[in-house]
């Protein structure tokens, strides 16, 4: 049910039909994040995120919100690393609509300096607000301390430095070098018709001309360090990991499933010896943070303060449980279920259908179809996942970053790099 059209400006419109749901999401992309920035404009790619929502010369910020509000819509957007998405989830009679308020903030946004002035502290309440959550702050550090030196260590949100120098010229300079046709994707995922979709894109977009330079993707190499950052908190919160795999790398479906035997679920080997036999912590897993050129992979958790070390122990024995002992047949079948299971259920959703669809546009230029998927993992192997641990998961790798009231010298660092 994938349909794919390159407008004759260089659009690409994508669209997934779903025929059992009335609704459809829809979205914007433009093929640029934070490491496209310069790093004395951190953050900007998101400034430009907030400001389309902020006034356009035919709707003010308070009409957008009302437009959509006043047919039970949904409006909202992401900034990420490599991409931006504006997007929309709507009953299908209102898809019309719904192009027509997004392709408004997407080429008529006025960027005024009332506003900008306004949704800049905004943003620093949000950079505040991640500053107080721990849980997510540590992915920063570990990121930050893992590509030190290079755009993609940097958080998206931009510093409190940055973020409030930016001015209009900046944003509006920033969307010229980014935002042109050749650039930008649009996906709609849900009760959609491809033909009468793309005659409605092509329609709100017929003035939108220009091209954008393709972006390169960054690619750091990881440089294991260990980051002890005090913090006035109940638990400490540690993420240990390294290099992980870039969304193009072949062998990212074995990583999944090695990401998904060691910290995926209830069942995964973190949760069971870190939470449910030793009562350690409440949350425990593992991820990954992948992307064009470049990946980290890594476990977190967070404990009371005198527990961090027994945490850190036992996920490094897990790793090394990988490293030396690999899985078993029966471990590997139900990890691929597991995998498979989710897939499944998420591609009920057209939210993530959308999100699929534009990310697999820009990451790997085609669709990549559920069938396709399910037998990439079905193909995986243990050696495979093995081989992947010897890797990724030696000691000489592994950084790790603990934020908490610790101290420096209670972390054991013989087996992570100084």
């Amino acid at each position: 049910m994938y349909k794919k059209t390159t407008l004759s400006s260089g659009i690409r419109v994508l669209t997934e039909s779903m025929p059992a749901v009335r609704s459809a999401t829809l979205g914007i992309w433009a093929d640029v994040g934070s490491s496209a920035e310069a790093p004395g404009r951190r953050g900007i790619s998101h400034i430009v995120e907030h400001m389309l929502f902020k006034g356009t010369s035919r709707r003010n910020a308070r009409e957008i919100a009302e437009t959509m509000d006043g047919v039970g819509g949904n409006l909202n957007a992401f900034t990420d690393k490599e991409t931006t998405c504006y997007y929309a989830k709507v009953i299908d009679r209102h898809v019309p609509l719904a192009v027509d308020v997004l392709s408004d903030m997407f080429l008529r946004s006025l960027f005024d300096p009332v506003e900008l002035a306004k949704e800049q502290k905004v943003i620093l309440e949000e950079i505040k607000m991640y500053d107080d959550s721990p849980d997510e702050s540590i992915h920063d550090l570990f990121t930050s301390t893992m590509w030190k030196g290079s755009n993609l260590g940097d958080p998206t949100i931009g510093f409190a430095g940055t973020v409030p120098a930016v001015t209009p010229e900046q944003l509006r300079e920033h969307m010229r070098a980014h935002y042109a046709p050749n650039a930008v994707v649009v996906t709609a995922a849900g009760s959609i018709e491809h033909e009468a979709f793309v005659e409605i894109v092509e329609r709100c977009f017929a003035e939108f001309t220009g091209d954008s330079p393709a972006v390169q993707p960054e690619s750091p190499r990881a440089t294991p360090a260990t980051m002890v950052k005090h913090k006035d908190s109940e638990q400490a919160h540690l993420v240990i990991g390294g290099q992980g795999l870039s969304v193009r790398d072949e062998r990212r479906y074995a990583l999944g499933l090695l990401d998904t035997l060691l910290g995926g679920g209830m069942s995964s080997r973190l949760f069971q010896e870190v939470r449910e036999k030793r009562g350690l912590v409440y949350s425990v897993y593992s991820f990954q943070a992948a992307y064009r050129a470049a990946g980290l992979f890594a476990a977190y958790a967070a404990s009371s303060p005198q527990n961090v070390q027994a945490c850190i122990d036992v996920i490094a024995g897990e790793f090394a449980k990988l490293r030396e002992e690999g899985v078993s047949p029966e471990q590997l079948a139900l990890a691929k279920e597991h995998i498979k299971g989710s897939l499944t259920l998420s591609l009920e959703s057209t939210s993530s259908r959308m999100i699929r669809l534009g990310r697999n546009e820009f990451a790997l230029g085609r669709d990549v179809a559920p069938e396709e998927i399910e037998e990439r993992v079905d193909a995986v192997a243990a050696k495979d996942i093995q081989e992947l641990a010897q890797e990724l998961l030696t000691e000489e790798k592994l950084g790790l970053c603990v934020l908490g009231p610790v101290d420096e010298s209670a972390i054991d660092r013989r087996r992570f790099a100084a």
